[in-house]
């Protein structure tokens, strides 16, 4: 072999093997580029019981809450099975298995916790400090969530439903419609981390007009008809209910049958709790407030760090009366309350 077809040989061999690393390289990264994207994960923990456990007759309500959820995330471009996932975790009233199921989440490495109500951002907050959670809470701040509203500066974020603050507001309410009003009662709810302000709020406004305050303070769901039994001994003259036991535990509808039987007044900022037989709902727009919380994963999944998203509050409230409970109880409503109402159910 000459020198020169010897050289020729040597450059064809490097010139086929270039070719074939950059053929490799291409095949390489074409396969890469291929390759889907992990898809985000959601953890869902709620205090409530799932949706095919529910016995409440009203279940109609919270399906309307949870859709309202999705049907947002879906115009924000995250659609359920197709580019999102959601690990729903429901504690079935039980606020003690909240922990357990925040931890199961965290284990199972979401990208989002989405906390809905007090005790489930509190058990979220518990479990994990470096995955985002996106809340719906009552009182961030007074809870130790967040540092502050404006600025969260931690994991935590999204909707505070400053619902403690309206209390005086509704004890006015009560007071208007029953001017011989002189001792009203509050259900609290004794496992939530926020029931503490909730009931200083209702003493503070209820002792500003000269009323009577009784806090009635039960464990969970199955202590409502004793609690009712203490308040009717007590002769309370109207009762404040916590949300927490409308919204979250699905309550509304009992709570509202046993204060008709006993010809009780009732007032709560819980989740349509007019709709549910309770004489008059005063309180965030709610369906709005959920709508926001999905606004909120939707920029933490676009990069975007809780601590950088200011806490929301609503600038939206609903003022619902139900007339039908209010001649069941025997209680006129004044035309000039009426006038004021958003919604008046016949």
């Amino acid at each position: 072999m000459t020198e020169v077809s010897g050289q020729k040989s040597r450059v064809g061999k490097t010139t086929a093997l270039s070719v074939l690393v950059a053929l490799l390289f291409a095949v390489s990264f074409h396969a890469k580029a291929q390759q889907p994207k992990k898809m985000p994960r959601i953890g869902y923990l709620s205090l409530a019981a799932k949706p095919s456990e529910r016995e409440n007759s009203l279940d109609y309500l919270f399906i309307a809450r949870d859709e309202a959820f999705k049907q947002r995330m879906t115009d924000l471009g995250w659609v359920e099975g197709q580019n999102i996932a959601i690990e729903y975790r429901w504690a079935a009233n039980k606020a003690d298995h909240l922990s357990s199921l925040a931890e199961e989440l965290v284990r199972t490495k979401v990208d989002i916790i989405v906390a809905s109500a007090t005790p489930a951002v509190n058990a979220a907050k518990n479990a994990t400090k470096t995955i985002p959670i996106v809340m719906a809470a009552a009182d961030p701040v007074g809870s130790g969530f967040v540092a502050s509203l404006a600025r969260p500066g931690g994991n935590i974020t999204g909707v505070s439903l400053i619902m403690p603050e309206l209390a005086g507001k509704r004890i006015e309410l009560l007071r208007e419609i029953l001017p011989k009003l002189s001792r009203v009662a509050f259900l609290a709810y004794g496992p939530g981390p926020a029931q503490q302000l909730f009931v200083k709020e209702a003493q503070d406004a209820t002792e500003r007009l000269g009323m009577k305050f009784q806090p009635v303070v039960i464990g969970g769901p199955e202590e409502i008809e004793d609690a009712f039994s203490a308040m009717i001994r007590e002769r309370v003259g109207a009762l404040m209910v916590l949300p927490l036991f409308v919204g979250t535990l699905g309550q509304g509808g009992r709570i509202a049958e046993l204060a008709i039987k006993n010809r009780l007044p009732t007032i709560s900022d819980g989740f349509r709790f007019a709709e549910a037989g309770g004489l008059i709902y005063y309180g965030p727009d709610q369906l709005a407030m959920v709508r926001r919380v999905a606004t909120y994963v939707d920029k933490i999944l676009r990069g975007t760090k809780p601590a950088e998203l200011p806490v929301e509050q609503p600038s939206k409230f609903e003022f619902v009366i139900n007339l039908k409970t209010a001649k069941q109880i025997g209680v006129t409503i004044p035309q000039s309350v009426l006038f004021r109402a958003d919604k008046v159910i016949k």
